[in-house]
């Protein structure tokens, strides 16, 4: 197992800059009827950039699916990708990308990632999936003792020690993996345009409050008995396979399967999260042309985030620039 020394700070940084579907679909064990259509009509398209428009707005916005981690062999921009940000006048994430990079604001965010009322990891687990938890972060270079009080969904996202040091390299432009969120703002940034957020990091933060501790701290026992890398199902390898073929339906059908690792708390980070974006992004695009870039877990399904914005009277369809 590669060992990494990041200070902590570092590495409390680097994974907040994992979204909440990143880690749905990273803890969810793929059963052959993931991938299916989730709506009665006719599936999407394959494909992770659309083009909003209604008889209401001046210009059309934009839509497009990313995902946080992607080998930088692999990384590319959908057809007509920097066509539709070049015609945008604001960038819209999941979260304020400024909040990543201020490190008095994460400072204060970062204390939410402990357990409230003194909980601790012991007061969850048996002696033997304590032993197992505090042994793989020590094999890691990670002191557990530091880790003691963190909320276990938190946790699960650091298990893969070398995710964790590849993650931590985006924000400096190293490392072997790309993020479209980063290379997204770097190019806002670069042009001037103003970014934004659809909610907060602090938002992101108290979702892992409303899962009890004891479920969090199941998910992670099991996160390090069973990697999922090791077995393909929900793997970064399988994730990117998907999103390379642009199959946005297949995403959704992965984090919404009932089998899925958050089980009866999906509808947290995922549905819930989708409904409440909606009336943001109609505010939003009254005001201009928009590029939206969320994970692209949020686009497909029955509370994707396409079908929303259709029943609000928005069309969207696949976006293809005209020669």
């Amino acid at each position: 197992m590669t060992l990494i020394k990041l200070p902590i700070q570092s590495l409390f940084t680097s994974v907040l800059g994992f979204t909440l579907v990143s880690l749905l679909l990273l803890t969810t064990a793929c059963s052959p009827k993931s991938g299916t259509a989730l709506a009665e009509d006719a599936p999407l398209e394959n494909y992770l950039l659309w083009e909003i428009t209604a008889d209401h707005l001046e210009k059309p916005s934009y839509l497009f699916g990313t995902i946080h981690l992607i080998d930088s062999e692999s990384f590319f921009w959908p057809e007509g990708l920097l066509s539709a940000f070049d015609q945008s006048e604001e960038v819209v994430f999941e979260i304020d990308m400024g909040e990543m990079s201020d490190m008095s604001a994460m400072m204060g965010i970062m204390q939410k990632a402990f357990m409230a009322d003194g909980t601790t990891l012991s007061d969850l687990l048996s002696e033997e999936d304590y032993a197992l938890v505090e042994s793989h972060f020590n094999e890691m270079g990670i002191p557990f003792f530091m880790l003691d009080r963190i909320k276990p969904l938190f946790l699960t996202m650091m298990t893969d020690s070398e995710m964790v040091g590849q993650g931590a390299g985006i924000f400096e432009g190293g490392g072997s993996m790309k993020s479209y969120e980063v290379e997204l703002n770097n190019m806002a940034e670069a042009s001037g345009k103003p970014v934004s957020g659809l909610e907060s990091v602090e938002y992101q933060m108290s979702i892992f409050d409303s899962i009890p501790y004891r479920f969090q701290a199941d998910i992670l026992v099991e996160s390090i008995k069973n990697p999922l890398a090791a077995e393909g199902g929900g793997s970064l390898e399988e994730i990117t396979a998907v999103y390379l073929r642009q199959d946005i339906e297949y995403l959704a059908g992965m984090v919404e399967d009932d089998d899925a690792g958050f089980g009866e708390y999906t509808d947290l980070v995922l549905k819930n999260r989708n409904i409440d974006w909606i009336q943001p992004m109609i505010y939003k695009m009254q005001k201009g042309s928009v590029f939206f870039a969320v994970g692209a877990g949020h686009l497909a399904g029955e509370y994707g985030v396409i079908k929303l914005l259709k029943k609000e009277g928005y069309h969207l369809a696949p976006y293809r620039p005209k020669d």
